[in-house]
């Protein structure tokens, strides 16, 4: 019987060198900031305050299979017209995928991690607005799959716009 150094002979199964692998590396704040341009004077103003949210990601790959996702929140807050706060926070991760095809790594990279980062600036802004004497604010949960989806018929609809003017 021949020696096989693998380990197949011992009924070990082959690694599959190709199988899809995501690692989640590491967590950080990348960047967080917080005013409050009208305190002391806007705790004063009575009113139903009018909070307004942008979110944007980014992607950058930093190595082979190495990618860092920033995930970016800023929620401002309006009382009449006053800014009475604007929190921003930008939450990174660093994640290693191998093995994906390129439609999978960016499925992964749009959905999968901004999902695993979303907890984290979501405290963020929480402990923000709170810690700046305001009541307590909660991001709610955001569907990172139906935002894509969306991004990917955008994409669909310019380039089929831009063929038919071809």
């Amino acid at each position: 019987m021949a020696e096989n150094s693998n380990g197949a002979a011992n009924g070990q199964a082959h690694p599959q060198q190709d199988q899809a692998q995501l690692s989640l590396q590491r967590i950080y704040v990348k960047d967080v900031s917080f005013e409050a341009p009208g305190a002391p004077q806007i705790f004063q103003v009575q009113g139903q305050p009018n909070v307004e949210l942008n979110l944007s990601q980014r992607v950058a790959q930093i190595g082979s299979d190495t990618f860092e996702v920033v995930l970016s929140v800023t929620a401002t807050c309006k009382l009449e017209d006053k800014t009475a706060y604007l929190a921003e926070v930008h939450q990174a991760g660093i994640f290693g995928l191998s093995g994906f095809d390129a439609q999978g790594r960016d499925t992964v990279l749009s959905t999968y991690c901004p999902n695993v980062l979303f907890p984290y600036v979501r405290q963020s802004i929480s402990d923000l607005v709170q810690n700046g004497g305001f009541p307590p604010f909660f991001l709610q949960p955001i569907n990172f799959d139906a935002l894509y989806a969306e991004q990917l018929r955008r994409r669909a609809d310019a380039a089929a716009g831009e063929g038919a003017n071809a």
